[in-house]
């Protein structure tokens, strides 16, 4: 028996039956005993008070190519603690049942990559587990910790390099409306305003972080008679789409074409050419996350609940001056 089934049943929200459960204020004298009927009729407990050795760290999708990063920065603070990491999956249809798992596995924090729902965020708050959101996906409340990088510097670093070698069509292939995707947009548009050139948006697309579609954004933007001399993408994955299709339509890269990633994930450095990426540094974020939630489980004095760590440019082979016509 969940949390989020009592409050399904009783037609109300995880934090109105966390309220209950823990005595807190705020909750009509109907509502609380019908919650508190529910509570009596399916049996529930709550969980026990005493917290394991465990840092749970929370994918939504596990098979991302930067996985591995993240695992291993959160394992260091986690071996350096002495505590085991268990690592979770939740997947789109069961977050409810695997948010009260990890409640009643009681774990000294969670990472939580991407997203971490308002109702996942109140019930771990009610059960007095910390947690960080790493690289959120979504706008958080300000009182929510999380851990990012410099995704705005990462967009303008990339575009300027492009500029310093001395391109002027500079097209982006960009993601979803998610934060660091506009942080990262807002970056290519500051360096472009900067050399005093104008926005031009048909050299924007915006698409999803997979090379399947920087491959189709590639193809139209590279199919044009005016194409770009240089594309940037928001993530590694597109870039790579970006090969496939310069491939297919006989340009050369750096020669005809010069290219730049987003995440600098271990594969590029072993492309054709080896890609120049803005390095995110990912390993760092995951070590900061870790620590920054079992600070707040140790009740330390925390100046900040926002960490954005620097990234780099990593200049390879897949960027150089532009052709001359």
């Amino acid at each position: 028996m969940t949390i989020a089934y009592i409050a399904e049943s009783a037609g109300v929200s995880v934090p109105t039956v966390s309220k209950v459960l823990n005595g807190r204020s705020g909750v009509s004298d109907e509502t609380r005993a019908r919650v508190e009927q529910l509570i009596l009729e399916y049996g529930y407990r709550k969980p026990p008070k005493s917290r394991s050795n465990l840092v749970e760290l929370v994918f939504r999708e596990l098979e991302s190519m930067w996985a591995v990063e993240i695992i291993r920065g959160v394992e260091r603070v986690a071996r350096t603690n002495r505590l085991g990491l268990l690592v979770s999956a939740f997947g789109p249809h069961d977050s409810a049942e695997m948010i009260d798992d990890t409640v009643g596995r009681r774990p000294q924090c969670v990472l939580s990559v991407a997203q971490l729902s308002e109702a996942e965020r109140e019930q771990l708050k009610a059960n007095g587990i910390p947690f960080v959101v790493f690289d959120p996906i979504d706008e958080l409340p300000d009182d929510v910790p999380f851990v990012s990088a410099t995704n705005w510097r990462g967009g303008q670093t990339a575009t300027r390099h492009l500029l310093d070698l001395g391109h002027r069509r500079i097209a982006m292939i960009s993601g979803p409306d998610h934060p660091y995707c506009r942080a990262r947009l807002s970056g290519y548009f500051s360096a472009l305003s900067e050399a005093g050139l104008p926005t031009a948006p048909e050299l924007v697309v915006k698409t999803q972080l997979t090379r399947e579609h920087g491959y189709t954004a590639a193809r139209e933007l590279l199919s044009r008679p005016d194409r770009p001399t240089s594309v940037f993408t928001a993530n590694d994955m597109q870039a790579l789409g970006v090969y496939q299709a310069a491939r297919e339509l006989g340009l050369r890269i750096p020669h005809d074409l010069s290219v730049v990633g987003y995440d600098d994930v271990p594969a590029v450095a072993c492309a054709d050419p080896p890609l120049t990426t803005v390095h995110q540094p990912l390993a760092e974020m995951a070590t900061a996350a870790t620590e920054l939630a079992l600070a707040l489980g140790r009740g330390d004095d925390v100046p900040r609940l926002g960490l954005e760590i620097a990234t780099t440019l990593t200049v390879r082979e897949s960027t150089a001056v532009p052709k001359e016509e």
